[in-house]
């Protein structure tokens, strides 16, 4: 992902914290440095794992559509 950098979210949800274990989490965010790149691997999912992730994460994250270096688009989750 062209244009975006990662960085740390501070996690207050107690299940989120209990479940993974970390009070902070990775996230990622849009830049002003066209020169930041995530770099990462893409999933194919179903639906349902989709909506399970959705209900996971928590009010930080947004569910976004990116463009990818390959040309291919994916969903991500950025920094709401």
């Amino acid at each position: 992902m062209v244009g975006y950098r990662q960085s740390l979210v501070e996690i207050t949800e107690p299940e989120v914290i209990r479940t993974s274990g970390k009070r902070f989490h990775p996230i990622v965010e849009a830049s002003d440095n066209p020169g930041d790149e995530v770099k990462g691997k893409v999933f194919r999912i179903t639906d349902t794992e989709l909506k399970a992730a959705d209900d996971y994460e928590v009010a930080d994250y947004k569910r976004i559509q990116v463009l990818l270096r390959s040309g291919n688009s994916a969903w991500v989750y950025v920094r709401a």
